[in-house]
């Protein structure tokens, strides 16, 4: 049975669908703006993990994931490397996918952009004005926060005390708009020169918060399964989206609030973001860094756990990583002078793994646990693949459960072949040199594999290789 973490209840509730063996999941996109950096891949990965274990369990997921595609930053931008705001947004765009691409991340269903959904947006935020939840001041439209009486309930907070902390960051031209400091903006009017569109206020832009509203509605219904992002999106924008969609719809907005933990750099454990500098962005680090290592690194962790980005667990992914690659390749090789044989007992060994790695996955998407799971079958692979005599079903089934499971963390395993008849020369010569015991010679070959990253492993069954 599985429980997700409920950010509203503060509880592991049972998941139950909307729609049966149907996932509703809308996750907050990057504002593209910027190359998104490992903090911000961080939810990308997170929720690929978790929609991959859906579909693992047979469940059809609808994926929609937004492009903040116009705002303060890319306006900003926009005139820094004097170019447009679309201009800037395709830019990036582009970038994101190849960054994602490389982090085998799954495209989701629809990636909808602000721009494209403008229409819906002022109908939208029409409708909070005619019900009395917003209000138009100079151009600007404002939402009527204490209206909606469970506002701060999914951050946990009291309005008492988000009104004492928005009246210290406002400006006082903006407090003299509002007729409250915790009311936020749906509506901007534009400053001369900025990208903007007709509205019944004026010429103006979306707020950042309620395009997540219009477009998860428009994708998903009023009613969504599971709304994921960030942990510092808890507040102020999933409480807004949350006041602003339930106030219009009238109904529940999302059954499942779910936030991960933060990417944290330095002695400090200080939390990566552009605005302290402290950030590596994927584009740079996927040159220097295998993609996968990086992907494994964070979709290995629980996704509500911090992950501390440095050099020793990126090593330590590197080597776990490898661990199931040389598991895959050993059984792989064995597979060759596999035997009709089958060996009941492995089999059952096996299916119980299954069930543990279920089990754990099960349990809010522990994929420390999970992955542990996932090595103790690379191990049993491992053991089994050293017998004198192994059953093709068996080693079929370990390679099977081994992909699946795996691919839930973004693990995609190739088969290594010698392709480079040269060097099939060299390990067919090494094994002449070792049966005539010319050991001289036979270690020179090694040597010069090694040279070119082929590590040779001598079992029983012969001479094979694996590639650093």
């Amino acid at each position: 049975m599985l429980r997700i973490y409920n950010t509203l209840t503060q509880e592991k509730d049972v998941f139950k669908p909307i729609k049966s063996r149907t996932v509703g999941m809308y996750v907050c996109g990057p504002t593209v703006y910027n190359y998104i950096h490992i903090g911000n891949a961080r939810s990308i990965v997170a929720f690929d993990t978790i929609r991959r274990y859906f579909e693992y369990c047979g469940y059809q997921v609808n994926y929609i994931s937004n492009f903040t595609d116009v705002d303060d930053k890319l306006i900003n931008e926009a005139k820094e490397e004097n170019s447009t705001v679309m201009d800037i947004a395709n830019k990036y765009i582009e970038a994101y996918k190849e960054d994602v691409a490389a982090l085998n991340v799954e495209p989701a269903t629809v990636n909808p952009r602000a721009t494209d959904n403008i229409d819906g947006i002022i109908q939208f935020v029409k409708e909070l004005v005619d019900d009395g939840y917003a209000y138009a001041v100079d151009g600007d439209v404002y939402y009527r926060a204490r209206k909606f009486n469970d506002y701060g309930h999914l951050s946990h907070q009291s309005v008492d005390d988000l009104e004492s902390g928005a009246s210290q960051h406002v400006s006082e031209e903006e407090l003299s708009k509002k007729e409250d400091p915790i009311d936020f903006v749906l509506w901007k009017a534009a400053k001369p020169g900025e990208i903007s569109w007709d509205s019944p206020w004026g010429k103006g832009r979306p707020g950042w918060h309620i395009e997540c509203s219009v477009m998860s509605t428009k994708y998903l219904g009023n009613t969504i399964d599971i709304h994921g992002g960030g942990e510092d999106l808890k507040f102020p924008h999933h409480e807004n989206e949350r006041a602003q969609s339930e106030a219009k719809t009238g109904e529940k907005f999302v059954n499942y609030w779910m936030h991960n933990g933060f990417v944290t750099v330095g002695d400090e454990n200080e939390k990566m973001s552009k605005s302290l500098g402290n950030f590596v962005t994927v584009h740079d680090i996927v040159k220097k860094v295998d993609p996968q290592v990086v992907r494994f690194l964070m979709s290995t962790t629980q996704y509500r756990r911090p992950i501390q980005y440095n050099e020793t667990n990126l090593q330590a992914a590197e080597n776990n990583l490898n661990k199931l690659r040389n598991a895959y390749n050993n059984l792989k090789y064995r597979l060759s002078d596999a035997t009709d044989i089958i060996d009941m007992k492995l089999e059952q060994e096996i299916r119980q793994i299954q069930a543990d790695f279920q089990d754990a996955m099960d349990d809010d998407f522990n994929a420390q646990n999970g992955i542990d799971c996932v090595y103790e079958l690379a191990k049993l692979g491992n053991m089994y693949a050293q017998r004198p005599e192994v059953g093709k079903d068996t080693v079929n089934l370990i390679i099977e459960k081994l992909e699946k499971m795996a691919s839930i963390f973004g693990v995609v395993f190739k088969e290594e072949t010698l392709d480079d008849d040269s060097v099939q020369a060299l390990i067919d010569e090494r094994n002449e040199a070792r049966k005539n015991k010319n050991f001289a010679r036979s270690d020179e070959i090694r040597d010069q594999l090694r040279d070119q990253g082929i590590i040779l492993e001598d079992t029983a069954q012969g001479t094979r290789f694996r590639r650093e």
